[in-house]
This record gives structure tokens, C-alpha cells and sequence, in this order.
């Protein structure tokens, strides 16, 4: 995230260059003047909260960086930051969602990949993992790709690396989070000795990237599906995702049935 430090205008400016928009696409988009979008950029106007929450509703910020920005303008935050135990109607969904998985593995992770929730699926990912990198918080993202995590095990390690580096990449600059940054680098530093495609291409039949997976002598084969809470309107709750992992084929789905 932009530091806060910086005057709101400078911020905006940054958010808007990151989203590669103009001046022009911006203030159309915004139904603000561009002479008046200019000012706020440099300095010369300050911007109302409701400007700045209008602006970075069209450059797609994340709420906690739209709190950010509101501070550096010198108003409150808009969007509050819950506990998510607190939270028991989510909570509820939550578990629901999990629990109505099983036997495939669910996780429920935050904005940094750390684990929040999950159901027993998951305990295939699980086995023979370092002790150290099942100590809480579990960071899913550094399970996966840990040479003394789940990789000895992913038959197709090249490949799903490349998919989990890809999509964290394309986070870090939707966000501009140095601790995310700093994970992609941690991340993309593990060793691989398999080639990593620079573009996700499916193979023949395949219509997304598989997370092939060997457990107890067989190789599952796995399709992840990513949801969020539609129009979330806290911090913790638009932060919050579910992995879900489908069987890819009937053995798969044979095996994971099994008890």
C-alpha cells in the first residue's frame, strides 16, 4: 500500500498511473473536471472524502487503501475493520460453505494467503509438511511451493508454481502491498526443477491450470475455484477468500471419497 505520509493528491495520482488511466479516462469516468482532477493531483485543491471515495471506487482501490487515502486527506475511515470472530453470521456462511465441501479440501484465507478456516479435506495437503510451516499463521501460498512443503509432491510443480506466482503478482500490483511483494520474491526464490511456463496454456482436454497432486501411491488430479463476499463493505470481510478444489477426473473424485 502507498504510504500514507504522502498528500492524498500524490497518492491518487500514483493509484491512477498504476491503473494505467489518463487524466482524461478518470475525470470522464468520475464526472469531475480534469483541471479539477489536476488540482487535486498537485496539490493545489483538497479533495472532499466524498471525492476520494468517488475516485477510488473507479480505480478499483481496495477498501483498506481507500482508508488510507481518507487519513492522508486528513478525514476518518469509511470502512471498518472488523474481528471475524465477531462476526457470526459470516462465520456461519463460512462453515457452511466448508463443512457442504467435504470430502473435497476447502480453505478460507486472507488478504496475505494465511490460513483462517478450513474443513478436513485439506488434511491431504497436509501430510508430510515441516512442522515449522504448519505453525500458525499457515501461509497456504508458502505451503505450497516450500521444497519442505507440499512440492515434493506436486507432479506438475513448474506449472502450478507458475500459476500461484502469476496470480500473486497480478495481487501485489492490484494492491501495491510490500508484505505481498515481499512474498512473491520469498516465493519466486524456492527452487524448481521443472520448467515454469511464462503463459498459462491448457493442455489437450483441459479447460483450467490442474494441480496434479500424488498422496498414498495415486496422483489426484485437482481444479481450484476461487469466491469472495459479493459488495463486502469491512475491511476483514472484502479481504476474505474460499479456495475450493474440485476433482478433475472420476479417480480423482473416486479417491477422495475414500475414507
Amino acid at each position: 500500500m502507498p504510504t500514507t505520509t504522502a498528500p492524498v493528491g500524490a497518492l491518487l495520482r500514483q493509484w491512477r498511473e498504476r491503473r494505467r488511466m489518463s487524466q482524461l479516462q478518470l475525470s470522464a469516468e468520475a464526472e469531475i473536471s480534469t483541471r479539477h482532477l489536476s488540482f487535486v493531483e498537485t496539490g493545489r485543491s483538497r479533495p472532499t472524502s466524498e471525492m476520494i471515495l468517488r475516485i477510488s471506487e473507479h480505480l478499483d482501490i481496495p477498501l483498506r487503501e481507500r482508508n488510507g487515502l481518507l487519513l492522508a486527506g486528513g478525514y476518518a475511515p469509511a470502512y471498518p475493520a472488523g474481528e471475524l470472530a465477531g462476526m457470526s453470521s459470516v462465520r456461519t456462511v463460512i462453515r457452511q460453505v466448508l463443512s457442504g465441501h467435504e470430502p473435497h479440501p476447502a480453505v478460507v484465507v486472507d488478504r496475505d494467503w494465511n490460513l483462517v478456516d478450513a474443513n478436513r479435506g485439506i488434511g491431504i495437503f497436509l501430510e508430510g509438511a515441516a512442522e515449522e510451516l504448519l505453525a500458525p499463521p499457515i501461509n497456504v501460498l508458502r505451503l505450497s511451493l516450500h521444497p519442505d512443503g507440499m512440492a515434493p509432491r506436486i507432479a506438475n510443480l513448474g506449472e502450478w508454481r507458475a500459476h500461484l506466482l502469476g496470480r500473486l503478482r497480478r495481487q501485489v500490483a492490484a494492491t501495491a502491498d510490500p508484505a505481498l511483494d515481499r512474498l512473491h520474491r520469498e516465493l519466486a526464490g524456492y527452487p524448481c526443477d521443472q520448467p515454469e511456463p511464462e503463459v498459462e496454456l491448457p493442455g489437450a482436454g483441459e479447460v483450467a491450470v490442474p494441480l496434479r497432486y500424488r498422496h498414498q501411491g495415486r496422483e489426484l488430479a485437482l481444479i481450484s475455484m476461487t469466491a469472495v463476499f459479493g459488495t463486502p463493505l469491512d475491511v476483514t470481510l472484502a479481504e476474505l477468500a474460499i479456495e475450493s478444489f474440485f476433482p478433475a477426473d472420476a479417480a480423482t473424485a473416486e479417491a477422495l471419497r475414500q475414507p
